[in-house]
């Protein structure tokens, strides 16, 4: 299938001598392409600034991050913005729609960018759309919608343009039990009729569960690699409430 990430003993650190945290400290794993890969962690753990870190906002202290083979840690600023718009997808928590546009409008504005025509981009947004069941809030805008509306629409914003590697950070965080339902089960059939890469920060155990394998981060180091195989959804779901619960700390921060 190939390789679309491969993080290779990286830390982050913040401060000066004296007074450094250590936010990431040598982490390393690898994500093939069409994998769904959770990544969870006690709060403060350090899985937010490993996401960040991936998604080139920020940069590490030491060891490389690739993506296709490219090292991104060592991109120029012209080049990684290029690299960021062409090969990242981003799905946030809080959607980051503009509130002045139609879903298609905030849809359309990374494929204009990437100087796509016109009759193109419409063809793009409906048929990204329609795998995920939004077609009929297209002409709305983002106060017209659902919470779960608005998410969807991130995700079709984030997968329009094809990217390597799409990467969300709490993407249920702010939706309600069926909302959050609906986005994964459209991030699970993304992954499974267009072989989408996802890598995900959740809290959250059901939200983890639909992915394929998860990472959990403590302290700043990967604790544990837990893998779903044959299981059914159902029971990766407790499989991933037992190491929560070995992981220790308030369950709060991570369920």
């Amino acid at each position: 299938m190939g390789t679309v990430l491969a993080v290779e003993r990286i830390g982050k650190q913040y401060g000066k001598k004296g007074m450094v945290s250590k936010a990431l400290h040598n982490i390393g794993f690898t994500v093939e392409k069409g994998e769904f890969v959770g990544i969870m962690g006690p709060s403060g753990s350090g899985k937010t600034t490993l996401l960040n870190c991936i998604s080139t906002i920020d940069k590490v202290t030491s060891g490389s991050i690739y993506i296709k083979g490219q090292d991104i840690t060592k991109l120029k600023a012209g080049k990684l913005e290029k690299f960021r718009r062409d090969e990242l997808g981003f799905i946030f928590q809080d959607f980051n729609l503009l509130d002045t546009l139609t879903a298609t409008e905030n849809i359309a504005i990374a494929l204009t960018i990437q100087g796509k025509k016109a009759g193109e981009i419409d063809r793009l947004i409906r048929e990204m759309a329609d795998k995920l069941e939004i077609t009929d809030v297209l002409g709305k805008f983002p106060y017209q919608m659902s919470g779960g509306q608005k998410q969807r629409v991130a995700a079709v914003r984030a997968m329009v343009t094809n990217p390597s590697l799409i990467l969300a950070d709490e993407p249920t965080g702010a939706l309600d039990s069926k909302s959050s339902t609906l986005l994964l089960d459209s991030f699970e059939k993304l992954n499974k009729d267009l072989q989408a890469t996802i890598l995900m920060v959740t809290h959250d155990a059901f939200t983890a569960s639909y992915a394929h394998r998860i990472l959990f981060i403590k302290d700043g180091t990967l604790y544990k690699e837990l893998v779903r195989g044959n299981k059914t959804r159902k029971e990766f779901f407790h499989s991933i409430i037992d190491v929560v619960s070995k992981l220790g700390g308030d369950s709060n921060d991570v369920f």
